[in-house]
């Protein structure tokens, strides 16, 4: 008996979705290989190890200053680094005073460095909370005093956390003295050279918190205010001037982290609470949701600093078990280099995920294939936003969906 030609048609479509999900993954294995969310070791920082520095990026350089050294002493120095070529080079100190743990962000090509304290412990001779704010010019290679941060009848502030919403800078919580902390939200205008209070934080006193900015939006948390490390999540949204609780941080509380935004992702890496930290993770604010990502490249560490150039984050200096470090290292996530989500309407989480993945699509969505990293189909399901993966094996997957016959979006997960 011959095929009918629904049959024929039936069998075709299927083998050309089968050749597509080959054809894809075998570009993207090719392209991009182990390079996806993975950590590269770069070359160590040039002003030797460091702790609690500073770090902000402008085009395709990054730039690092200020922090102790080994030998207890406290900087105001800026390094410039190429990551074209893997280089450091020194550039122009801050005018200012030495310091440690202060804040720094960029608004347009120019970058902010400010607050902090001038010695290694708050409680010894000649302790001062800083309140001045610099900006850079790398143009120049030239600094400008700008108008000082003025909470608290301007004695200054260190612990403190920034971030940046077009021409606004912000700067959420810190410390005055060793058992004086603050809530409040203080907004920078670029343009106009001035700082407004904007409402408090509304869960508390806290330092060494966390924080990056994401779609117009601020996001802030963790830190600790002495007695707790926290593990809580906000978002500020400045047209409202509102916080707004967001899903806590799956993972240990902590203070003194390290945060960096790449896309539409923020990330918060490494950290303290007690002991030192090592893991990373990816903040999705579609979905108000948490993935680990790779741990980082080199050993657990507090106080470590992040500056993203081209999609890539560089990360390192720090202090871990075995005292400040130099190391920096390169994080590359996948979805940057082309398993991408600015055309892709699926999105899934957890991930990696060990029984079930939840799918959301902004499109419509036929069904779902998935995948194996040799273009096998394992799997061939009509689309529901709940997939059981509780029976396939560990390892690396992808996930299409399919509607009238054509692809509306891929993701590439790992089953655990």
């Amino acid at each position: 008996m011959e095929p009918s030609f629904t049959q024929i048609n039936s069998s075709l479509i299927n083998s050309m979705k089968k050749l597509v999900l080959v054809l894809f993954i075998g570009i993207v294995g090719t392209s991009f290989g182990q390079i996806q969310n993975t950590w590269t070791k770069k070359l160590d920082f040039a002003g030797l190890k460091r702790d609690r520095a500073v770090a902000f990026s402008i085009g395709d350089y990054g730039y690092f200053g200020t922090g102790i050294d080994t030998a207890e002493v406290v900087h105001n120095d800026l390094w410039k680094y190429d990551a074209s070529l893997d280089a450091w080079s020194q550039v122009a100190s801050m005018p200012g005073s030495v310091r440690r743990n202060a804040v720094a962000f960029t608004i347009g090509d120019k970058g902010y460095v400010g607050t902090g304290i001038n010695t290694v412990t708050a409680t010894e001779a000649g302790a001062t909370k800083l309140s001045d704010l610099w900006e850079y010019d790398p143009a120049m290679n030239s600094w400008t005093a700008k108008a000082p941060f003025p909470a608290y009848g301007g004695i200054g502030v260190y612990f403190t956390t920034a971030f940046t919403v077009g021409v606004n800078a912000y700067l959420v919580g810190g410390k005055m003295d060793p058992n004086y902390y603050s809530n409040q939200t203080w907004e920078y205008n670029s343009i106009l050279d001035t700082w407004t209070q904007k409402v408090n934080f509304p869960a508390g006193v806290r330092y060494q918190l966390s924080s990056f900015a994401l779609n117009g939006k601020g996001y802030a948390g963790l830190g600790t205010d002495q007695d707790l490390y926290r593990k809580d999540w906000w978002e500020y949204k400045p047209v409202t001037n509102q916080w707004v609780q967001k899903t806590d941080l799956p993972a240990s509380e902590r203070a003194n982290a390290t945060t960096f935004t790449i896309g539409s992702r923020g990330f918060v890496c490494m950290g303290t609470n007690g002991g030192v930290l090592g893991d990373l993770w990816e903040y999705n604010e579609a979905t108000n949701s948490w993935n680990v990502r790779a741990s980082y490249g080199g050993s657990a560490r507090k106080g470590a600093v992040a500056m993203v150039i081209n999609n890539m984050a560089y990360v390192g200096t720090g202090k871990g078990i075995s005292g400040k470090k130099a190391s920096m290292h390169e994080y590359n996530p996948y979805y940057t280099l082309g398993v991408g989500e600015m055309d892709n309407a699926i999105s899934i989480y957890p991930n990696p995920a060990k029984d079930v993945v939840h799918v959301n699509s902004s499109a419509p969505v036929d069904e779902l294939v998935l995948s194996n990293m040799y273009g096998q189909v394992v799997l061939t399901e009509k689309y529901s936003k709940t997939l059981n993966v509780s029976e396939l094996s560990a390892g690396v997957y992808y996930l299409t969906g399919w509607s009238n016959g054509r692809t509306i979006g891929s993701q590439k997960f790992i089953i655990q």
